[in-house]
């Protein structure tokens, strides 16, 4: 069975830091990208970033490059987002999702991602 388990969301206050989790079961990992993606009340989902399992090439969406960080442990399956000084535009549900040989194309197009977890909510508190 396939799974994507994200961990580590919460209340952080304006300035902060979190790392979310995503640990991933069910498939090869070295064969998939795993992005993180997120979506506030009302918004569209976002992609936020991704990581190429295989080579470890990334990707960040503008908003976050310089403040948020991505990596991946192979050895665990798990993909991390260091998330620092956390506005409180940053807050809503986080998503990690796998896409097989992937990214094709531009990363940040949720639906040529084939798996998903259940999400994690990020508050910053201004």
């Amino acid at each position: 069975e396939v799974q994507l388990v994200e961990s580590g969301g919460g209340l952080v206050q304006a300035g902060g830091s979190l790392r979310l989790s995503c640990a991933a079961s069910g498939f090869t990992f070295d064969d998939y990208a795993i992005g993180w993606f997120r979506q506030a009340p009302g918004k569209e989902r976002e992609g936020v970033s991704c990581i190429s399992s295989s080579d470890g090439t990334t990707y960040y969406a503008d908003s976050v490059k310089g403040r948020f960080t991505i990596s991946s442990d192979n050895a665990k399956n798990t993909v991390y987002l260091q998330m620092n000084s956390l506005k409180p535009e940053d807050t809503a549900v986080y998503y990690c999702a796998a896409v097989r040989l992937g990214p094709q194309g531009p990363w940040n197009v949720y639906y040529q991602y084939d798996y998903w977890g259940q999400g994690t909510q990020v508050t910053v508190s201004s």
